[in-house]
């Protein structure tokens, strides 16, 4: 019975192949297209303002971390930080989606106390003084756009100062002393932060 069947497969085969030789191949390169573009779609190129972890302690052998944020690096590309970041308004503190601050302990965050928690981080930048750091209890925000100031929970004030280097893309970081530092053009927003 085996052998009748691929006595009838082979002929069947063998006769599309002698009606038109090139079907075999054709339905092969189709097949292969189809599997490329399938493939291809599923990954996007890189974000334009991508996302960033910084943590405290910095050094990924130490798991026990106090704090991590997460956060969206846009480019100045020429274009002025007052634009991007215009002050007295609310901003996301970087792009896309507003910034998330984990706390893993009790904190004093910028000389006030904050429970350990995961938080949005909105700034509202000033044009000639200290920063307003807003600790606020809404997750998952896009942009700024959804801000209500009835879920602050803290607001501090960012320390400001200018270097001479430029920050061509937006950076946070934490110093040696756990100092929250927000880094963008020549300008630098830095916060303390002790542990309770």
């Amino acid at each position: 019975m085996t052998n009748l069947c691929l006595w009838f497969s082979n002929l069947t085969i063998n006769k599309i192949h002698m009606k038109n030789p090139l079907l075999p191949f054709a339905f092969l390169i189709i097949t292969l297209i189809s599997s490329v573009q399938l493939t291809a779609q599923e990954f996007k190129s890189l974000d334009k303002s991508p996302m960033d972890v910084a943590t405290f302690p910095s050094s990924y052998t130490i798991s026990d971390k106090v704090v991590k944020v997460i956060y969206s690096r846009p480019q100045l590309n020429g274009r002025d930080l007052v634009k991007l970041a215009p002050p007295e308004k609310i901003w996301r503190t970087g792009a896309n989606e507003a910034v998330e601050i984990t706390f893993y302990k009790d904190v004093i965050f910028g000389g006030k106390a904050l429970n350990a928690g995961t938080y949005s981080l909105f700034t509202i930048p000033s044009l000639d003084g200290d920063w307003t750091v807003i600790i606020n209890s809404a997750k998952n925000v896009w942009g700024s756009y959804y801000y209500k100031q009835d879920q602050d929970v803290i607001r501090v004030s960012g320390k400001t100062s200018t270097i001479e280097e430029n920050i061509e893309a937006f950076s946070m970081m934490f110093d040696k002393n756990m100092t929250l530092k927000m880094g963008w053009g020549k300008t630098v927003v830095s916060v303390s932060i002790k542990k309770i």
